[in-house]
């Protein structure tokens, strides 16, 4: 596989700071010659440019800096597209999940039928009238799904970017009570840890594949590290405790790289500042290889 490796040193999207060194510490955690060895080209070209939260204006406090966002967006989107283009996979590390606002609207423009599997503690489903924080991080896939405030829903001049039909949230355990019901509403398919307790991650995963590929599709992975428990990965912005052990994670990846149908991942959300001896980057590099084909045996 020819993979280009973007950074997105994003961290507009949330409250805590650190997440702007996520791309720097996945790299310096050995993810190029990691994947060389797994037997990837590797087209690594660098970091967007991010204007630093303190330089811009944090406008609607229900919106923190909508505009730089929208703005990010926008360029992302089209790095994503030329790699796709190009016949490259695009692998995008983050920053916040603000991000991906703008790698999965280039993954669309693409594949229009792409689906997405958001593995995340969070659904990230919130919308300007029932977020608790105001912090776009956490209403991106709403936005994806045309649902939201109209700048963030018409990123690149088109939406829905993805089919509600083809969203599957896995691992979901910390929600907002206006976001479950923008969920319910839409019938969003989610799999809570509750969920994965009772049916086991292969069922949810092989359900999860179904739903986000149907009919062969196309899938975009987007793996938030606060998807796991933080035991395994503490170095995120918002830990919740009861995520996904290191094995489960890795099973989970590795399901995703047999269906041989995933076409772009997106890694966000490893805070270097709240790791420990760069434990959380190690862990997103490991993952990401399991989804990209390494093996046990």
């Amino acid at each position: 596989m020819r993979i280009r490796v973007i950074g997105a040193p994003i961290d507009l999207g949330a409250d805590r700071r650190g997440v702007d060194i996520g791309p720097r510490a996945i790299r310096y955690a050995g993810l190029i010659d990691q994947l060389h060895r797994l037997g990837h080209s590797v087209n690594d070209v660098g970091n967007i440019n991010i204007p630093l939260p303190e330089n811009q204006p944090t406008g609607n406090p229900r919106l923190k800096y909508l505009e730089p966002i929208t703005n990010l967006a926008v360029e992302l989107s089209d790095m994503v597209s030329d790699a796709l283009q190009s016949e490259e996979f695009p692998l995008i590390l983050g920053g916040d999940h603000s991000m991906s606002l703008g790698s999965i609207s280039g993954v669309a423009r693409v594949h229009k039928d792409v689906g997405v599997i958001w593995v995340d503690a969070h659904a990230d489903f919130n919308v300007e009238g029932t977020t608790p924080s105001g912090n776009i991080h956490g209403m991106i896939l709403a936005a994806l799904a045309g649902i939201g405030n109209e700048h963030l829903v018409n990123v690149g001049g088109w939406a829905p970017k993805i089919d509600k039909n083809k969203i599957v949230i896995v691992g979901a355990r910390d929600l907002d009570t206006g976001e479950q019901e923008l969920l319910r509403k839409h019938n969003i398919h989610v799999f809570t840890m509750s969920d994965l307790d009772r049916r086991g991650i292969s069922y949810v995963m092989q359900q999860a594949i179904e739903i986000a590929g149907a009919n062969n599709g196309p899938i975009h992975l987007s793996l938030d590290m606060d998807s796991l428990d933080p035991r395994e990965a503490p170095g995120v912005g918002t830990p919740v405790r009861g995520g996904l052990s290191y094995r489960e994670a890795h099973f989970a990846m590795e399901m995703i790289a047999e269906t041989q149908r995933m076409v772009s991942m997106d890694v966000v959300e490893v805070n270097s500042i709240l790791d420990r001896e760069n434990t959380t980057a190690q862990l997103a590099v490991e993952l990401t290889l399991s989804a990209l084909g390494k093996k046990i045996l």
